[in-house]
């Protein structure tokens, strides 16, 4: 297996790959190309990945981070949405890192149900700023078997998926990440190891699986009552989630019921206390429980803290 500073590219190889390709890369797509070689140790350290382990890495991009990790001894099956490099990256590895155990797949990451080969048990991965949020929670609700994730998302995001209750950036994504799994940040990443360079600064935030609360209500439920709570962030939850309850009176007496101080604000509650007031719901049917976003949201429908 090559020496690990000549396997990794470097900012002068990624810039003569794309350029060779014909690649720019593009705010559509959330591309911002990882080019050193020491950021992509210390993703890969923290990931703490064991021998042979099948990793599932989304938006590879020109293979850095890929790279780093067959280097490492993982298994990885790579989910990227840009033809020109999914078609590209099987032969950056295969030159780069002989004999590596490596597979690309075609597509949206959100748009995928399952995988080739074994079921993967780690997620790591550089996020598309764009969709980071969606991504994460879309892979921890099709994926069971993932037991660890490592993603580096900016850091506000960062942040706001790792947040506790009482924390004012605690919110939807807070909330379905606790479902899933436990979150806390890793770690800061500078912006000069990019090509192009982001306008914002960048973090890894590591999670690991774990089941979810114990209830009678559906994921879908909580969820639904979750995007509601946080809808107007200034609301009581008396007043937030009148509409899924039919109204103010029926929300007062279900968070009661859950045990759950109706004038409360969603950002002081765990997940558990959500799933309890789920579980108050009487009809899975009803036209007022909707399922909002669920996997694909971020805070932006929270407004004004």
């Amino acid at each position: 297996m090559n020496d690990t500073s000549s396997a990794l590219l470097g900012p002068a190889e990624i810039r003569d790959l794309a350029g060779r390709l014909g690649v720019r890369p593009t705010k559509t797509l959330g591309q911002n190309f990882l080019h050193d070689g020491g950021t992509v140790r210390k993703i890969v350290r923290t990931a703490g990945l064991r021998p042979g382990e099948r990793v599932v890495e989304v938006g590879p991009g020109l293979g850095s981070l890929t790279l780093g990790l067959v280097e490492a001894g993982a298994s990885v099956v790579a989910i990227e949405i840009d033809p020109v490099l999914a078609g590209q990256i099987a032969d950056t590895v295969r030159t780069r890192v002989p004999g590596a155990d490596f597979e690309v797949v075609l597509s949206d990451a959100l748009d995928v149900t399952e995988l080739p080969g074994e079921p993967p048990t780690a997620l790591v991965a550089n996020l598309p700023y764009n969709v980071a949020v969606p991504v994460l929670l879309t892979m921890l609700e099709r994926f069971d078997s993932l037991e660890r994730v490592l993603v580096m998302v900016q850091a506000e995001v960062a942040d706001r998926i790792a947040a506790v209750p009482g924390n004012k950036i605690y919110g939807i994504p807070s909330v379905k990440a606790a479902w899933y799994a436990s979150a806390r940040r890793a770690g800061t990443i500078g912006r000069n190891v990019f090509w192009p360079a982001p306008n914002v600064d960048s973090a890894l935030v590591y999670l690991e699986r774990r089941e979810p609360p114990t209830t009678t209500a559906s994921r879908r439920q909580v969820f639904a009552v979750v995007d509601a709570a946080f809808a107007q962030r200034r609301k009581t939850l008396r007043a937030a989630l009148s509409g899924v309850f039919g109204s103010g009176a029926a929300a007062e007496a279900a968070l009661r019921a859950a045990g759950v101080d109706p004038g409360a604000r969603g950002e002081t509650l765990v997940v558990e206390q959500f799933a309890r007031i789920a579980e108050q719901l009487r009809d899975l049917s009803d036209p007022q429980v909707t399922p909002g976003t669920s996997v694909s949201d971020t805070d932006e429908q929270e407004g004004d803290e």
